[in-house]
């Protein structure tokens, strides 16, 4: 929880400027890519103008999650300026709630418009088979910490923000042609968030399906309440890796996570590549 807004506010300010002072004379990019598992490559497939890891940012936390490279670039990607964040920060990996959601509130900041989420997740619905994507299109948040409890900045949004339309319609519906063209298995859905770092159990599994969820991870959704908070655009794709506890046949594991990530790994770089060309 933000105690003093005032010098948060501030740490900001100098990561912002500092990621400003890489881009030199270029213009910031609006589009920012958060790469979940499966998607580290989609940093090689641009025309970088810089890379830096994030111990060099000034007050930036540091992922220490599996398979997150943990650094910063900015490139050209299917002809668009973008921020790509290879890794993101996690509540189970000890983060407070205002570290994991930063990056958000600085891209933002610095002039950044839109925010594209990815994650890998665990399916609920039974009639899922992994490796496919689900193009989240509302979520369930009743595991997490809320990223706004504290002192509001007020010039970043409002106190009490409307959650209606967290993820931008017209986006699903660009995710879904681009899909359907690519012929990529992707559904819409509704991601439950939970803390983690334990795997959900059966019982929970139940209660989430029957709550309506479709897919289940340990992300994104502090990201997407403080996005849509700031009023930047929000879109998201899970890949689903495995089926969730009570509903996979085995023991779940990391391993199957990471795994099947990296197989689907060259339909998720090409579904974001061709969203990306077309906005």
């Amino acid at each position: 929880m933000i105690t003093n807004k005032e010098e948060y506010f501030a740490s900001l300010k100098r990561a912002g400027d500092y990621i400003k002072s890489c881009l030199g004379d270029r213009k910031v990019p609006e589009i920012c890519l958060v790469l979940g598992s499966g998607l580290g490559p989609l940093a090689d497939m641009c025309e970088p103008y810089f890379s830096v890891p994030y111990t060099d940012i000034p007050d930036f936390p540091k992922s220490t999650a599996p398979g997150h490279a943990g650094k910063l670039t900015a490139g050209n990607l299917s002809g668009k300026d973008v921020f790509m964040m290879s890794g993101r920060f996690h509540y189970y990996e000890g983060h407070p709630i205002e570290s994991i959601v930063f990056y958000v509130r600085v891209m933002k900041m610095i002039g950044v418009k839109m925010l594209f989420l990815t994650n890998a997740a665990g399916g609920i619905r039974q009639d899922m088979v992994p490796p496919q994507f689900v193009a989240i299109e509302d979520h369930l948040s009743f595991y997490a910490e809320s990223v706004l409890r504290g002192p509001n900045i007020d010039e970043l949004g409002t106190r009490f923000p409307d959650q209606s339309n967290v993820y931008d319609k017209k986006y699903i519906a660009l995710l879904e042609e681009c899909a359907k063209d690519l012929k990529i298995n992707l559904t819409r859905g509704v991601y439950a968030y939970t803390k983690g770092p334990q795997y959900e159990t059966p019982a929970e599994i139940r209660a989430l399906r029957t709550l309506g969820a479709d897919c289940v991870g340990m992300s994104t959704v502090p990201e997407a309440i403080c996005a849509n908070h700031m009023g930047m655009k929000v879109v998201a794709v899970s890949c689903i890796t495995n089926m969730a506890a009570g509903i996979s046949k085995g023991p779940l594991s990391e391993k199957e996570v990471l795994d099947t990530a990296a197989a689907a790994s060259d339909q998720s770089c090409a579904l974001v590549k061709e969203f990306i060309k077309r906005l």
